[in-house]
Parts: structure tokens; C-alpha cells; sequence
């Protein structure tokens, strides 16, 4: 299946302020995550006879030119089922169809299958574009570094889920939300992986050796410079202390953290 990458501006704290749009397919086409308009995406549009517009999750960085491709292509139009209030309050678009876990669209000769990947955002979902096929993996995943999973929208338990389960499907490609394609999955996922458990590790240290505050973690879990990024570093930690919480390793009531 033919699946092309435009970059588009956009206001995103991601590294290089841009967001990915793809295309999947050729008439029928799949436009996913048109996160702004630029004459290259129009063409793009025309081009390939989009019919279908879907979004890996309603993050404004993902969605600002939604409204705009449903209107001039006549598409079809997608939202998460049981989310669509949150899709409307986003694009200011009435989705025509809902999708979940397994739902699969026309795209070119083939088809692109929806996952649900839930973590980043509870809404979060990839696009598989064909049997055993690359995907569409959104804010799961970004060649370098790591993505934002805080509290209240992020779910680290469920992230490090998603991120298992896409390990195991072995894609041979995935095409994230911000960045060039991810060409070693397999790697990348793993690093993902390692890297949110030895964040949990100085978490649950912090707290072992006497930090009881969000502040007083936050710092005991960082030895890096936070400036620029405190807001999403404490936000991570409040994941972290969330999930650990669920699974019985410490108390966390919100404001202080014991362990148990």
C-alpha cells in the first residue's frame, strides 16, 4: 500500500514544532491526523481521491485541518466510538462513523485495519495499513526520545501496554505522529519500553528513600535540567505514581506518596 508523510506546521511542543498527516492508499484514499493545511497536503488530497479522514487521537496538534478536507473532499469522516463528543469538541466536526478496535477501511486495493492504542490519550488508536502491514502509530512511538504521557489524560499502564502489544505484532514499519518513520520497530519499542520502567524505578526510589510530595519526587527522579519541560515532567511522574499505586507498590492520595 502506497502511504506518504507530509509534515505540516503545527503548535506542538514536539522537538521540531511539526506534525505528520498521511495518506494511505489511492482512491479510495485514508487521510490520517491532517494536523494543519500546506499546499503539499492539498495536493496530496486531490491527488489520491481521499474518502475516509480519521484521526490517531484529538490532540489539537493532530486535528486543525479536519474540518476543512471533510468539507472540500465529501469524506467520511471517523471518530473513536464512545469518544465522539471529545472528536466534535476538537475538530468542530460531526464524525458520520464511529470505528474501534478491529474496524477496517478501503484504502487503494487493500485495506487499513484500526488499533486500538490507548495511553498517550485514552482515545488513541493506530492504523495498520494492510495485513501485517506498517502502522500509523501516532504519539505511541518517535524515532528519537520519548513522547508525553502524563497525568490526568496519559495512562502508563496502558501505555507500556501498547507498547508490548506493538512489539509483538512486528510491524515492519512504523510511521509516527511527529518525526521520520521508524525503521527498526523491534528496537525502538524495546528503548521505549526500558526507558519508562527505569523512570518507575526513580519514582519508587524516590519515595523508598523519603520523598513524600509530587515536588520532592519530581526532583529526586530527574537528574536532568527541567527547564522548559517541568509541566510535562510532573505530569509523567503523576503517571507513574498512578500506576504504581494500581498495582499495590506505593500509596499515592494525590498529594503525597508512602510506601506500602
Amino acid at each position: 500500500m502506497e502511504i506518504t508523510r507530509c509534515s505540516v506546521p503545527t503548535a506542538t511542543r514536539a522537538p521540531d514544532d511539526r506534525t505528520n498527516a498521511y495518506v494511505l492508499g489511492c482512491d479510495p484514499a485514508v487521510l490520517v491526523d491532517p494536523a494543519g493545511r500546506t499546499d503539499e497536503l492539498d495536493r496530496l488530497v486531490r491527488d489520491r481521491g481521499v474518502e475516509h479522514v480519521l484521526v490517531t487521537h484529538p490532540h489539537p496538534d493532530h486535528v486543525d485541518a479536519v474540518e476543512d478536507y471533510a468539507r472540500e473532499t465529501n469524506a467520511t469522516v471517523w471518530a473513536r466510538a464512545g469518544r465522539t463528543d471529545r472528536f466534535r469538541e476538537a475538530t468542530g466536526v460531526d464524525p458520520d462513523r464511529t470505528f474501534g478496535q478491529g474496524t477496517e477501511l478501503p484504502a487503494g486495493d487493500d485495506r487499513v485495519e484500526i488499533l486500538e492504542t490507548p495511553g498517550h490519550a485514552p482515545d488513541h488508536v493506530g492504523i495498520r495499513a494492510g495485513a501485517d502491514g506498517p502502522i500509523c502509530s501516532g504519539d505511541c512511538a518517535v524515532a528519537e526520545g520519548s513522547v508525553v504521557v502524563g497525568a490526568p489524560e496519559g495512562d502508563m499502564r496502558a501505555y507500556l501496554c501498547t507498547l508490548r502489544r506493538l512489539r509483538a505484532m512486528a510491524p515492519p514499519r512504523l510511521y509516527p505522529g511527529h518525526g521520520p518513520p521508524i525503521a527498526d520497530p523491534e528496537a525502538t519499542l524495546d528503548g521505549l519500553i526500558s526507558h519508562r520502567l527505569e523512570r518507575e524505578r526513580q519514582v519508587r526510589k524516590a519515595v523508598d528513600n523519603g520523598a513524600r510530595t509530587l515536588m520532592e519526587i519530581l526532583d529526586a527522579s530527574y537528574e536532568k535540567d527541567l527547564t522548559g519541560v517541568r509541566d510535562l515532567a510532573r505530569a509523567t511522574v503523576v503517571a507513574h505514581l498512578e500506576k504504581l499505586a494500581v498495582e499495590g507498590h506505593l500509596e499515592w492520595d494525590g498529594e503525597c506518596a508512602r510506601p506500602r
